[in-house]
């Protein structure tokens, strides 16, 4: 299967519903299931809501090494038959697809600016990210792409951030890991608009149009979008303060 020639155009998502032909609202299903890893969300006048309240499941809990709960959404799924190896961001060695998934391809660019408008509530226990990644239709088309990263434990009582973003090459062998945290002033509880320029052999990141990192490499191949918010049990605190992650605005643009 190659997924190339899946988009060609413009990609604007307001979330006025969660489209099932544009998002798969569980996260990576194939490694347990769509129910088992149904995302928590509801749809309001700001958008999408992602949460993960007290009650939420461990997600692939005899799989995941560490305890962890998410609520996350993507803009394309697919796998190989149950069994197999063969399903996007296997994250140990030996997983095997429990669950087959249908190729839904909603959004899936191949290079283009990718701007992504979204608030968050995270605690010490708790992250939000929005990545491009590759769909592994070949297994070395695994790169990623971090447009936003923070954990509730990096944010400062100066304002600032830990802003995690830049480049993981996974399975790719021509990428190398370029991955930052720096510091920055970023109220994330604000919307702000996260941006990436992808280029062949260049990606250049922002934040309400202010470059904040550029990578002299680039995947090169279609990668989809997601969208999510992590919770981590055994950080302690408190589990009835709720992880938000709202995305009020997805747009997607051919290069000009």
């Amino acid at each position: 299967m190659d997924l190339d020639g899946h988009f060609d155009g413009h990609f604007d998502e307001r979330f006025e519903r969660l489209d099932p032909t544009r998002w798969t609202s569980s996260y990576l299903p194939a490694w347990s299931s769509r129910a088992a890893a149904a995302a928590a969300y509801d749809i309001g006048p700001g958008g999408l809501r992602l949460s993960i309240p007290p009650g939420h499941p461990r997600w692939c809990p005899d799989t995941h090494e560490t305890p962890l709960r998410v609520s996350g959404i993507h803009s394309a799924n697919r796998s190989g038959p149950v069994g197999s190896t063969d399903a996007p961001q296997p994250f140990a060695a030996g997983l095997r697809v429990r669950e087959e998934q249908p190729t839904m391809v909603g959004f899936a660019p191949h290079f283009g600016v990718v701007e992504v408008t979204c608030r968050a509530h995270v605690t010490g226990r708790s992250m939000f990210s929005a990545w491009m990644v590759g769909l592994e239709d070949r297994p070395e088309r695994s790169g990623e792409i971090c447009l936003v990263e923070v954990f509730g434990n990096s944010i400062g009582d100066d304002g600032t951030v830990a802003l995690g973003q830049g480049i993981h090459p996974f399975r790719d062998p021509g990428l190398v890991d370029d991955f930052t945290a720096e510091r920055r002033s970023l109220d994330v509880a604000q919307w702000h608009r996260y941006a990436v320029r992808w280029s062949r052999g260049a990606v250049e990141l922002s934040v309400d149009g202010q470059v904040t990192r550029t990578c002299s490499q680039a995947p090169d191949y279609p990668m989809m979008l997601i969208l999510a918010v992590f919770d981590f049990p055994d950080e302690g605190g408190d589990p009835a303060d709720v992880p938000v992650l709202e995305v009020s605005r997805v747009v997607g643009s051919p290069l000009t």
